[in-house]
């Protein structure tokens, strides 16, 4: 993939038509992305490889710097993240920004601080970082702060207990999503039933916490619950995990995954093995694989935490707080819970950027509201 989006040009009759058309709508915010195209058209016209930009064709900025963001993820090459970076891109070219995406590609917190101090060395204008541990990165976020450098989280926040001075978190209440995942669950099994918890990485704040919502909801319910640790590596390894624990369990009533890759192995296990109607299973995210299945009846249900919004919401935030001098104060966005089953899939089987299915840049019709 590449790190940055690129503009490309338009006319000046094009350009006037994308400004009309902007404005006429409700607001920026409600038209943002169906126009993404267009703008980022726009914002070439106008000059986006300039050190600064007009964007005159939207009259909705003032000449402002190039800003570059840094975007400091854990798993830097998981598909779980492609729409993220769609999101981030979009957003760069809305805005006429620059971004670097970096980290750890195998949730190395070492690695990803590291990338932090880079960026901070770099003078960049804003940082996004996924907190996926609940200490490590108080340091470099107080360092990036002190030098005048907007930090917020995203996807991962600090746990229960713990603080950091992050300005705000961009991502899904994880523990209320564990605790619904539960619920839905309920409505499969029976007491004394076993349920199976799926998670590449034990402990990660990104994702344990919907292990910790999950579990006590199930086990007031009487059913038994055994939390099973994959691989931070997508593909085989965890796969191969899945099937492992299931040749020792196969009296197992439901799996649950709580992360993509995961997700995606759990889809092409039960699949692949005929598994549909012995066991239930349910996914969180929106891989291709998940997506088929769910479609299929393979998988009961998914969760969908807009990962695209977690890109696209994070560069919009560290955009206005540097043009508004400060006064945009950076806001908790919860991107959501949306529980997709079979009944309401068929939005998301139409390949798209919005989910990542695609690279494709394209307006999806009819517009609908999905009912969760």
């Amino acid at each position: 993939m590449k790190s940055e989006g690129h503009d490309h040009g338009i006319s000046k009759e094009q350009q006037e038509f994308s400004r009309r058309r902007f404005l006429r709508n409700a607001g920026m915010a409600a038209v943002a992305v169906p126009m993404i195209g267009e703008i980022a058209q726009a914002l070439s016209d106008e000059g986006a490889s300039a050190a600064t930009l007009r964007n005159s064709g939207l009259a909705a900025f003032g000449a402002h710097p190039k800003y570059h963001f840094v975007i400091v993820n854990h798993v830097t090459t998981n598909s779980f993240f492609t729409p993220t970076i769609y999101g981030i891109q979009d957003a760069c070219a809305l805005t006429g920004c620059s971004y670097q995406w970096t980290g750890s590609a195998n949730s190395v917190v070492s690695e990803m601080v590291s990338a932090m101090n880079s960026a901070i060395a770099g003078k960049a204008s804003g940082i996004g970082v996924a907190l996926i541990d609940n200490t490590a990165f108080d340091t470099p976020v107080d360092t990036a702060l002190s030098h005048g450098i907007p930090v917020i989280a995203y996807n991962a926040d600090v746990g229960v207990g713990f603080t950091n001075n992050r300005m705000a978190y961009v991502g899904q209440n994880n523990l209320t999503a564990g605790a619904a995942v539960a619920t839905q669950i309920l409505k499969q099994v029976s007491k004394g039933d076993l349920v199976a918890g799926i998670i590449a990485t034990p402990g990660t704040s990104n994702i344990q916490p919907r292990i910790d919502g999950m579990k006590p909801v199930l086990t007031k319910a009487g059913v038994l619950f055994d939390e099973v640790g994959t691989s931070a590596t997508e593909g085989s390894p965890e796969y191969d995990k899945i099937s492992s624990w299931y040749a020792g369990h196969k009296d197992v009533k439901f799996m649950a995954s709580v992360d993509g890759g995961d997700s995606d192995a759990l889809a092409t296990f039960v699949t692949s093995n005929k598994l549909k109607g012995v066991v239930g299973a349910s996914a969180w995210d929106l891989g291709t694989p998940v997506i088929d299945a769910i479609s299929g009846g393979d998988l009961t249900f998914t969760i969908n935490q807009q990962p695209y919004l977690q890109g696209f919401d994070t560069i919009l935030q560290l955009f206005l707080y540097n043009i508004s001098g400060g006064l945009m104060l950076p806001t908790d966005t919860d991107t959501g819970l949306g529980i997709v089953t079979s009944a309401n899939v068929h939005p998301y089987l139409t390949p798209n950027r919005f989910v990542g299915s695609s690279a494709a840049e394209k307006v999806l019709m009819p517009a609908a509201t999905i009912k969760y």
